[in-house]
C-alpha cells in the first residue's frame, strides 16, 4: 500500500531518512543519542510524510506518558497565563506536553478540575491551589504513586507533606513598595485586597499593615478593601476609596489587574494620576508599562515561575530521591510615572 494512502509509520521514516528504525526511534523520543545531521534528515523526513508518533504505544512502552498536568487558579488574571507559558516552554524544550485545567477560583469547579487531571495519565502535576487543604489525601495518594507535583507558596510543610515548593517573594517587594510610597509622602495609602479566598496574598498585606505601624498610621482601617479577583472589583472597590472623606493619595492593588480597574475608577473621576492618586500593582503584567501613566509594579516573573515548575517536577521524574527542593523566586520593584510625591495640600 503507497504510504500516501495510509498512515505513515516508523518504518517509512526510516526508509525515506536512509536510517535504522532504531535511530528515527531515539529522535522522537528525543534521546541526546544521535548525530545533529542525523537527526535533522530525520525530522525533515517526519515532516515530508506528516508522520505522527503513536502516543499511547510509546508511553506502554516506556510507563511515560510525556505529559504534564498545570491547573491554574484564574483564567481572567493575564499572569496565570504567563506562568502557562513559561511551563508550555520548558516543557517542549524537554520533549513534554501540558495538560492545562482551571479552576475559576471556586472550591468545587478547583475540586473537579484537580481530580480530573489526577486520573488522567500523566508523568507529574503542577497543581497551582486555591484551597490546598482540600487536597491534602490527594497528594499523599500522588506521593504513594511516585507522581511527581510541585506546589507554590509554604506548601506541604504546612500539612506534613515532603514536597517540592516554589514561592515568589511577594512580601519583600511590598515592603520596598510601601517605603517607596512613604518616601513620597504618603500617608493615606489603599490596599485593594482582591484574592480567590481569604489568606491568599497575606505576605503583601502583612507588609503593608507593618510598614503603616511602623511609620505610626493606622495599619487597619477602611483603607483596606476586601473584593473580589476581576477587574471590575478593583475598578467598584476603587470608586468606595475614592467617596471616603479623606480619600487615599495612593492605592494599591494586590495584582496589576485590579490595578487597572482603579485606574480607570481615577481617571473616571476626572483625577489625575499621580498628581492627584498614585496607583500601584504587582505582577507586573507586559500591559502595566504599556499603560498611560505607566503603572509602578512588584515583578514576579509569572514565565520563570512556570519554567522552574516543569524544572522541578522534571528533576523529581529523574531521580525520586531528591530531598525536598524548595525555590524562591526574587521580586523587583519596578517605578514607573504612576507614582509620586502627594501633593503638599494633601497631607499637610
Amino acid at each position: 500500500m503507497p504510504v500516501k494512502d495510509r498512515k505513515p509509520t516508523l518504518k517509512d521514516v526510516a526508509r525515506l531518512a536512509g536510517v535504522s528504525y532504531q535511530t528515527v526511534s531515539c529522535v522522537v523520543n528525543n534521546l541526546p543519542v544521535v548525530k545533529e545531521e542525523t537527526r535533522q534528515r530525520v525530522l525533515t523526513a517526519i515532516q515530508t510524510l506528516n508522520y505522527t508518533p503513536d502516543a499511547a504505544a510509546r508511553s506502554l512502552r516506556s510507563g511515560q506518558t510525556r505529559i504534564i498536568g498545570l491547573l491554574i487558579p484564574d483564567a481572567h488574571n493575564p499572569h496565570f497565563w504567563q506562568v502557562v507559558s513559561g511551563a508550555e516552554e520548558e516543557a517542549l524544550a524537554n520533549g513534554y506536553s501540558l495538560l492545562l485545567a482551571t479552576a475559576s477560583l471556586n472550591p468545587q469547579r478547583e475540586a473537579l478540575a484537580f481530580r480530573a487531571l489526577a486520573r488522567q495519565q500523566l508523568d507529574a502535576l503542577i497543581p497551582l491551589f486555591t484551597y490546598p487543604e482540600h487536597f491534602i489525601d490527594d497528594l499523599k495518594a500522588l506521593q504513594a504513586q511516585r507522581v511527581p507535583f510541585v506546589l507554590s507558596g509554604a506548601g506541604g510543610a504546612l500539612w506534613g507533606l515532603e514536597a517540592d515548593t516554589i514561592s515568589m517573594q511577594y512580601r519583600q517587594v511590598a515592603a520596598e513598595l510601601m517605603e517607596h510610597l512613604l518616601a513620597l509622602g504618603h500617608r493615606r495609602i489603599a490596599l485593594i485586597c482582591g484574592v480567590g479566598r481569604g489568606g491568599l496574598g497575606r505576605g503583601r498585606v502583612s507588609a503593608y499593615q507593618e510598614a503603616l505601624s511602623n511609620a505610626g498610621l493606622p495599619a487597619d482601617g477602611p483603607l483596606l478593601v476586601h473584593c473580589g479577583s476581576s477587574l471590575e472589583d478593583g475598578y467598584r472597590a476603587a470608586l468606595h476609596l475614592l467617596d471616603l472623606d479623606p480619600p487615599p493619595t495612593a492605592i494599591i492593588g494586590i495584582n496589576d489587574l485590579l490595578a487597572f480597574g482603579a485606574l480607570q475608577a481615577v481617571l473616571g473621576r476626572g483625577l489625575r494620576v499621580p498628581a492627584d492618586v498614585s496607583l500601584a500593582g504587582f505582577d507586573d503584567l507586559p500591559q502595566s508599562a504599556l499603560l498611560s501613566p505607566p503603572l509602578t509594579s512588584g515583578r514576579v516573573d509569572g514565565a520563570e515561575f512556570g519554567r522552574q515548575c516543569v524544572r522541578l517536577v522534571l528533576a523529581r521524574l529523574a531521580n525520586p530521591a531528591l530531598p525536598p527542593q524548595h525555590i524562591p523566586l526574587p521580586a523587583q520593584l519596578v517605578i514607573r510615572a504612576s507614582t509620586g510625591k502627594v501633593k503638599a495640600t494633601d497631607e499637610s
